[in-house]
């Protein structure tokens, strides 16, 4: 059998630890969920008897090459310091660079380039990890080098390892040389399992041939298992105290997840779907209240999405986390938990993108790529197919004689948006219509690839692609953009390492989303201008599908995070606007806080969230029919809500007849119903698109 010699200078404590090592031995905490193979391995797996299942896991009798996980250089878990290589063409294509999926700079010749690059073209050059423990190697995935301007990926490469940096021993085949695959392109992750798991502390990887028009340059991750010490209690200790089902979940499993918390916990629990997407899979989401499947009184609306990008899985995951935390600290009676579930009505939607999330699970953590399943199935970038209203509104400023008097707010959809033949993804439009079912006061969008958070406008004037583009609400947005920030473990940590090539310690973590890279048509600014729900991004992780071995570690890196971050709803005042003589709620009446050139609406029964700073403030309310109110209202520094209700005085018939009659005018809401109209043609237009696709869908079936 082909094998890599275990090494001759191994203590013998190491050939003990190696002799008593079977498959199931590793650390059941990090296992791999779902790595996939070359279609060449799949067929050595099942010569060995595994039988790869949905997802890449294999079942049955397999060998422990998978069984081990990544030793973290994508993840950053391995430091700077452990990697180390024969030679760098400069700085910037230093070892550091080699790993798997950094992304590099627009400027080549900076110092965050994409890949290790050798500076010499022979075949003595090698990129070297130190796993600072004994560790059981199993696999090298590879990877080309990121760039817009060079193409650059090794071909085939030799494994070596060592117990001390010193003396090499390269994995044989036979009594040759193993010679193992690389890359074809500069972008796809390649694995390739050693013949026989070795132990080791180093393990180096010695390119043999290259891309003819390009240099030695790679990107990395490793897989390997870290030899328990049985002296050492701190390895068995688990990596999170809650006892939370930590894995990836494929569409089924999330489904079964979520069932088995709404069982767990019925009475304050709901699951329901917003839509479905391209390929039929349903938009689920789990509601948390004292009285689920109703709006209350007084009682704002919270929501978390993740999954716009399929890739970008740990948000998924945190949200099917957080349900079952929120379900089994509410019946433990944490006071936090249970003020939280009773006093807001909270609505988790891990998956916006579920037909993106299943190629990309597919694959695999570690073999997905950048950006395999990042967009749905139809290939559009759901973060980009929102309502551009922000140069509606700008064009509209423009244009006018006096600028403050442009709506900004409740901004309709544009006609063109709601025909059927627009570029609209159905998970898009499954999104828009619920936010117009609910009157969400905050929400985050949870991303991943990056650590940073980032808040509105998204999109720049004049389609600058990076400028400082601040909303009227720009002072509270730093706040809450603060407040994950500074919470979040690795965020809050000065001595992190950046995690491709921006620097955002410089700007404590935060950055405007215009000042980033220009966003045109984002779910947050189409939440700000078309509803009254504030709502930032959240860049989770370097690492857009950690492996599931970092997910307790992601868990409580978050944890805190996602709690303080939802308790932000509040803040500022709220109130109910009423009829002065039927005491009745009165819907859709505007807000204005002077000073702040953004407004937001009353919901349906009368009742309003204003997210605020501290301070005093001049709040003005409006209604068609009604006479303005004004008074003033204080945000304190308790994190709780002032109380600012308002009863408005209907102008009586004959009073509007006066006015007209004198050629004034009487103020309308054209606006609102623009936006209802609009709504309405959206909705028309959803429907009669997944009646055609439905309808297509069931002949293929029936074809096939």
């Amino acid at each position: 059998m082909e094998k890599c010699s275990l090494l001759l200078t191994a203590p013998p404590l190491l050939v003990l630890l190696v002799t008593a090592l079977n498959p199931g031995d590793a650390d059941p905490q990090r296992l791999p969920s779902n790595l996939t193979t070359s279609p060449a391995l799949k067929t050595a797996e099942a010569a060995a008897g595994a039988h790869p299942t949905a997802g890449g896991r294999a079942e049955g009798k397999k060998e422990e090459h998978l069984d081990c996980p990544p030793l973290g250089l994508e993840s950053l878990r391995v430091d700077d310091s452990q990697i180390r290589a024969s030679s760098s063409q400069r700085s910037g294509l230093g070892p550091q660079r080699g790993r798997l999926n950094i992304q590099s700079g627009i400027q080549d010749g900076d110092l965050y380039d994409g890949a290790w690059c050798a500076q010499f073209k022979d075949r003595q050059q090698w990129l070297e990890v130190d796993a600072v423990h004994p560790t059981l190697f199993t696999g090298v995935i590879l990877q080309g080098r990121n760039s817009i301007w060079s193409w650059d990926w090794v071909e085939t490469y030799k494994v070596q390892l060592s117990n001390d940096s010193v003396g090499w021993q390269t994995c044989m085949n036979g009594t040759t040389e193993t010679i193992f695959k690389g890359n074809r392109d500069p972008d796809t992750p390649v694995l390739e399992l050693l013949p026989t798991p070795t132990v080791a502390r180093f393990i180096r990887i010695n390119p043999q041939s290259w891309f003819s028009n390009g240099s030695i340059c790679l990107r990395a991750e490793v897989l390997g298992c870290g030899l328990q010490d049985p002296a050492d209690r701190s390895e068995h200790e688990p990596l999170s105290k809650d006892d939370l089902d930590f894995r990836h979940h494929s569409y089924m499993e999330m489904r079964k997840l979520m069932k088995s918390v709404r069982e767990e916990c019925p009475n304050i629990t709901r699951i329901y779907t917003i839509g479905r997407s391209y390929m039929g899979l349903k938009l689920y989401v789990m509601e948390f209240s004292d009285n689920p499947g109703k709006h209350e009184l007084g009682e704002p609306e919270f929501r978390y999405v993740a999954g716009m990008h399929g890739n970008e899985a740990l948000g998924r995951e945190l949200l099917l986390n957080l349900m079952q935390f929120l379900c089994k600290e509410y019946l433990k009676g944490n006071q936090r938990v249970v003020r939280l579930v009773t006093e807001t009505r909270i609505h988790l939607l891990p998956s916006m993108n579920p037909d993106g999330y299943e190629a990309a699970y597919e694959k695999g953590s570690e073999l997905a790529g950048w950006a395999d399943g990042r967009y749905n199935f139809e290939g559009i970038d759901l973060n980009h197919n929102f309502p551009d209203l922000n140069n509606i509104m700008w064009d509209a400023q423009e244009k006018a004689a006096d600028a403050s008097k442009v709506p900004n707010h409740y901004i309709p959809i544009p006609e063109y948006y709601t025909r059927e033949d627009a570029t609209v993804a159905p998970e898009t439009r499954a999104v828009i219509s619920w936010m117009q079912d609910i009157p969400f006061v905050l929400s985050a969008n949870l991303h991943g690839g990056e650590l940073v958070v980032t808040y509105p406008f998204d999109c720049t004037r004049d389609w600058a692609p990076q400028e400082n583009t601040p909303t009227a609400d720009d002072t509270f947005f730093r706040w809450l953009a603060s407040v994950y920030a500074s919470t979040h473990l690795v965020l809050s940590n000065p001595d992190r390492r950046v995690c491709h090539y921006e620097d955002f310690q410089s700007h404590n973590n935060i950055i405007n989303g215009g000042a980033w890279h220009t966003v045109p048509g984002s779910m947050n600014d189409f939440s700000y201008l078309h509803t009254n729900c504030l709502e930032v991004t959240v860049e989770l992780s370097c690492d857009k599908f950690p492996h599931a071995s970092e997910l307790p570690t992601e868990w409580e890196n978050n944890k805190e995070s996602l709690l303080v971050y939802l308790e932000q709803v509040h803040r500022g005042i709220k109130g109910v606007v009423r009829d002065k003589v039927s005491r009745q709620g009165i819907a859709d009446a505007i807000i204005k806080v002077d000073g702040h050139a953004h407004d937001i609406r009353s919901a349906a029964d009368g009742d309003f969230w204003r997210l605020l700073n501290p301070g005093e403030y001049k709040v003005v309310v409006w209604a068609k029919g009604y006479f303005p109110s004004m008074r003033r209202c204080r945000v304190g520094m308790e994190p709780r809500p002032t109380i600012c209700d308002f009863t408005l005085t209907e102008i009586p018939a004959q009073r509007l007849k006066e006015i007209q009659a004198k050629g004034g005018r009487v103020p309308q809401d054209h606006q609102l119903r623009v936006r209802a109209l609009r709504l309405r043609k959206l909705r028309a237009s959803t429907k009669a698109i997944n009646r055609r696709r439905e309808k297509q869908q069931l002949q293929t079936r029936r074809a096939s």
